[in-house]
């Protein structure tokens, strides 16, 4: 039985520099450039990598809050990449963001109530009494108590203001949810609160996510497939415990050789990456790593790298040989 909800293939996003009013662009920020992969219904997806790596652009692409330049997305068999708005927003329902940020992205002179019900009323569904009620439930089951609807945003902490966010994400019952670094700006006491909040509303709504986050060990808590991106390619991909057991991209070991052990006498080689990160504008031909790679050779210049299976489920996109 296939169970995929979301297929990408080839996605791209590039953004125009340069041209002018009457002049085409002479350049482009490469931010999503050839991502595919897919994502089963109830699984966590996650996507790390480092800030600038095009993680948050793929995602917003995915739910059409930014228009693709190439490839297609294919969500519950039809492909959204090129759909019309009247059609699009017929899905709208089915697809949902968590944010970053919960402040910026809640509209501060609305009642929390108000801000969580107004999907149902874009949608149409139910009446005023029916969408308070649910609105009063969905606050008691993201930890809020049902009076938390007649206060603003600026009364809640940055926790309080994230379970606002999900809530909203949450009202119009949405088969994916797009989590773009949901607690990277929250305490870390804080963090664990709401990544267990995530699991066990994954487990009551059948949800299915794609987790954004440069912090790996946030990653390997609440995912089970890991694509680890660079430059706005995935660069590697697999079962969690087989990317953070057993990496095979030298980015990729690069990333977990940065994470500190909790024991303080075991030792672990340092893998330190030289030069910056290469412009999206002008990234590097062939692989896009090979600049700060240590195994790059001639073929790594004139080549890209295709994602190949490794090992069964285990993808990796270089030309080294495992």
């Amino acid at each position: 039985m296939n169970n995929t909800l979301l297929q990408v293939e080839n996605l791209k996003k590039w953004f125009p520099v340069g041209g002018g009013l009457l002049k085409a662009p002479t350049r482009y920020v490469k931010a999503v450039d050839g991502v595919s992969f897919t994502v089963k219904s109830g699984e966590t997806f996650g996507i790390v990598g480092e800030s600038g790596c095009g993680k948050s652009t793929l995602g917003r692409t995915i739910l059409r809050l930014l228009e693709p330049t190439e490839g297609k997305i294919i969500f519950s068999g039809i492909d959204i990449a090129h759909l019309k708005r009247k059609d699009l927003q017929k899905l709208r329902r089915d697809l949902q963001m968590i944010f970053q940020d919960p402040y910026a992205s809640l509209n501060s002179r609305m009642k929390v109530g108000k801000i969580i019900e107004e999907p149902l009323i874009i949608h149409g569904i139910g009446n005023e009494k029916e969408r308070k009620k649910k609105v009063e439930e969905l606050l008691e089951i993201v930890g809020l108590n049902k009076e938390s609807g007649q206060k603003y945003p600026h009364e809640f902490s940055g926790g309080q203001r994230q379970r606002i966010g999900i809530a909203r994400a949450l009202i119009l019952n949405p088969k994916l949810i797009v989590c773009d670094e949901p607690v990277s700006a929250l305490d870390v006491s804080i963090q664990s609160q709401i990544l267990n909040l995530l699991k066990e509303l994954q487990e009551k709504f059948r949800l299915t996510y794609i987790f954004i986050s440069h912090d790996l060990s946030v990653v390997h808590y609440i995912s089970d497939r890991v694509a680890v991106m660079y430059l706005g390619r995935i660069v590697e991909l697999a079962d969690k415990e087989k990317i953070f057991s057993n990496p095979l991209h030298p980015y990729t070991k690069a990333l977990l050789s940065a994470i500190p052990l909790p024991q303080v006498e075991k030792k672990k080689e340092r893998i330190i990456l030289e030069g910056d990160v290469p412009s999206p504008v002008d990234p590097p031909s062939g692989c896009h790593f090979r600049t700060r790679c240590r195994f790059a050779d001639e073929k790594c210049v004139s080549k890209v790298p295709i994602l190949r299976e490794i090992e069964p489920g285990h993808r990796v996109a270089c030309h080294k040989q495992f």
